[in-house]
């Protein structure tokens, strides 16, 4: 089974659970928490992954993660479904996938912005309120920094891209340049 039909699975199982529960926000955010950790943790993921590791050794650790991470009990029983069902290695996709099942309930967008330099937080702010004003949600703006561009901002909601940089620029006129009979 590919991993995003697993991911796409347990993130909608998830995702119910957390409804049923009345703990949605609690479970996504936690459990970003905990693929955080285990995405930048190459020992966590080295143990969780070797088959030589038994359900109870597996079992402590979660255990001992879940204390130090301060995670609920639902949290903490997910992730030691993940691990008794050897899915674990999945875990980001299925936190991936419950956070844009959470942010289409909540009617959140997340946006990127990336620039030559860092932004202001009024400008961002400013930005926030006119993509907000745009879609009619409310948008989560995460911001970047890339000197190539040169100058200006490239914005992404989703699958659109709106690049106002200098780079794009340069590279919109030799394309149109190279398009050109001559």
């Amino acid at each position: 089974m590919s991993e995003s039909v697993v991911a796409e699975r347990y993130a909608r199982a998830m995702f119910e659970l957390g409804l049923e529960s009345g703990q949605l926000a609690m479970l996504t955010d936690q459990l970003r928490t905990l693929s955080t950790t285990y995405r930048d943790s190459p020992e966590l993921r080295q143990v969780l992954s070797d088959p030589r590791v038994t359900e109870d050794q597996a079992h402590n650790l979660i255990e001992a993660l879940a204390r130090r991470l301060a995670l609920s009990p639902l949290v903490k029983n997910a992730m030691l479904v993940l691990v008794q069902r050897r899915r674990v290695s999945a875990l980001p996709a299925i936190v991936r996938r419950l956070v844009s099942l959470t942010d289409e309930r909540t009617g959140v967008l997340r946006a990127s912005v990336t620039s030559a330099a860092p932004i202001a937080e009024q400008q961002a702010q400013k930005l926030t309120e006119e993509l907000e004003r745009l879609t009619g949600k409310r948008i989560i703006l995460e911001r970047f920094s890339d000197p190539s561009l040169i100058a200006g901002l490239v914005t992404r909601i989703g699958d659109h891209v709106i690049d106002g940089s200098l780079r794009g620029r340069f590279d919109e006129l030799e394309r149109r340049l190279s398009e050109s009979p001559n």
